[in-house]
C-alpha cells in the first residue's frame, strides 16, 4: 500500500522530504536515491503527472500546493502532462544500481519514462516481435553481409 513506509522520520519531515524529491524528479527527469524512498516517491510523482494531464485551475492549485517550485508546476502542465496524455499510468521507472558505499543501502535511479512514439506498449511489442532467436539473427546478418559483397566474419576467420 503506497504511503505506508515511515522512512524513519516524523510525518512533517517525511512529507517535506517527499515533496522535495517529487519537485526535483519533475524538474530534472531522474534522481538517484534509495529503493524505499523511490517506491514512495513513485506513487506521489505519478499522482502529480495524472493531475497535470487535465490542466484545470483546480488541478494547478493542487499541484502548487504540493510541488515546491512554481516553474516546475509550469513545466509539469506545459510539457510533462501533455507528453503522457495517451498513457494510463506507469510514468516512472525504477532501476536498481547496487549498494551505497557508506552504509550499503540499496540504491536506485528513478526516472520519468519517455516514449519516442505515442504508444509505449506498441513500441515494446514491436521490438520483442522482431527479435527472433540468436541463430536467426546471425543468419540474417550473414545474408546481409553476402548481399553487400563482404565475407562473413566466420568465413574470413577460417580463410586465415
Amino acid at each position: 500500500m503506497p504511503g505506508s513506509r515511515k522512512l524513519g522520520r516524523t510525518t512533517d519531515h517525511r512529507m517535506a522530504m517527499l515533496r522535495g524529491l517529487v519537485t526535483y524528479l519533475l524538474e530534472n527527469g531522474r534522481i538517484e536515491t534509495t529503493v524505499t524512498r523511490a517506491k514512495e516517491l513513485r506513487a506521489l510523482a505519478e499522482k502529480m503527472i495524472t493531475t497535470a494531464k487535465e490542466p484545470t485551475l483546480a488541478n494547478k492549485r493542487k499541484a502548487l500546493a504540493f510541488v515546491t517550485k512554481e516553474d516546475v508546476v509550469k513545466k509539469l502542465f506545459d510539457e510533462i502532462g501533455p507528453a503522457y496524455k495517451g498513457r494510463s499510468g506507469g510514468y516512472t521507472r525504477i532501476v536498481r544500481t547496487g549498494p551505497r558505499r557508506g552504509d550499503a543501502a540499496e540504491m536506485c535511479i528513478i526516472e520519468l519514462v519517455r516514449d519516442e512514439k505515442s504508444g509505449a506498449k506498441k513500441a515494446r511489442g514491436a521490438a520483442r516481435a522482431g527479435r527472433g532467436s540468436r541463430s536467426q539473427r546471425v543468419r540474417e546478418s550473414q545474408e546481409a553481409a553476402k548481399a553487400a559483397g563482404e565475407a562473413p566474419a566466420q568465413e574470413a576467420a577460417a580463410a586465415e
